[in-house]
């Protein structure tokens, strides 16, 4: 933090391969009403032309926009360095492929304010490819405990949709890397165990562009994982705020997205992913007897299991050809 500014948003940017999004993602940041906002681009090594969106925008608005480079090191220690070169009183995250509403960051800083609050969350609606939902999503009234448990049994909020006071992600030391693939759901849960005052703004003020099958680079089973040792942790460091939970009900909040995720990727052929979630699903989750057959299948050494799926459908096709 070079010169620190209590009234600036730091608003934090990661772009890998974002051409075609990021400056639509740039013009909503820089089309904010909030007059006191500052752009931290971290372009993480793009090989489609994004490189030269971010440069000539950067060049175009030398005042507002800092450009830094880094060499394919992932959107969170792309958050992590732009959070160091962050000069603002509070912290916005937007992605290089999502957008905000004009007003997002001035109602945002408008509820912190008025209620001495430390974060303050929105409504989201999802777009793109698999945003098919025409809902948006208004999240309930939450208190810091109250919020934890709401993460447990449903997803988090996206990173677009909160506005957070400096001290809180400085304390944190920001985005643990221990979990690739959930950092930003790692990061919430650890800055509500800290019982953070929380103000909710009742306005649909993101939008997230959402996935069919999330970041196709990343094998489904990774994220699964991850977002089990995310809970798994949180559960076992921060117990009175589970305490609403039986030891039964905290169990299946934590483990059972292993047998449902390996259901999902076994019907979508992705068998790789499936075979590792059902053996680790073999140890861990609350399974029932109709489950055995594809656990104990899992055991298997990868080639065998993949053998054994082949012959399964190719026998299911030419019964239901007959």
């Amino acid at each position: 933090m070079h010169h620190f500014d209590p009234a600036l948003i730091s608003v934090v940017m990661p772009c890998y391969n974002a051409a075609s999004y990021v400056e639509e993602a740039i013009g909503s940041v820089l089309g904010q009403s909030y007059p006191h906002v500052e752009l931290i681009v971290v372009d993480d090594g793009s090989t489609d032309g994004s490189t030269e969106i971010l440069q000539r925008l950067a060049a175009g608005h030398p005042e507002r926009i800092a450009l830094i480079y880094q060499n394919r090191a992932g959107p969170f220690a792309a958050r992590n360095r732009a959070l160091a070169h962050a000069n603002g009183n509070y912290i916005a995250f937007l992605d290089a492929d999502d957008t905000w509403h004009p007003d997002a960051l001035r109602l945002m800083y408008d509820a912190l304010e008025a209620e001495h609050a430390d974060i303050a969350y929105c409504g989201w609606q999802n777009v793109g490819v698999a945003g098919t939902d025409p809902h948006p999503v208004i999240p309930p009234v939450l208190d810091a405990v109250e919020a934890a448990s709401h993460f447990l049994e449903h997803a988090p909020w996206p990173i677009n949709s909160v506005l957070i006071r400096r001290h809180l992600i400085d304390e944190l030391r920001g985005f643990s890397e221990r979990a690739p693939t959930a950092m930003d759901y790692d990061l919430w849960l650890r800055m509500l165990a800290r019982q953070p005052r929380l103000m909710r703004v009742p306005d649909v003020l993101a939008f997230y562009r959402h996935y069919p099958r999330g970041n196709a680079h990343i094998p489904r089973w990774r994220q699964v994982f991850d977002t089990v040792a995310v809970r798994r942790d949180f559960a076992h460091h921060h117990p009175e705020l589970v305490a609403r939970f039986t030891p039964a009900r905290l169990n299946e909040l934590i483990y059972d997205p292993l047998l449902r995720e390996a259901y999902r990727c076994h019907w979508r052929n992705d068998t790789g992913s499936a075979r590792r979630l059902f053996r680790r699903a073999f140890r861990k989750a609350d399974w029932k007897a109709g489950d055995l057959k594809h656990l104990l299948a899992s055991l298997l050494p990868g080639p065998l299991y993949q053998i054994l799926i082949n012959f399964v459908a190719n026998k299911r096709s030419h019964r239901d050809a007959l």
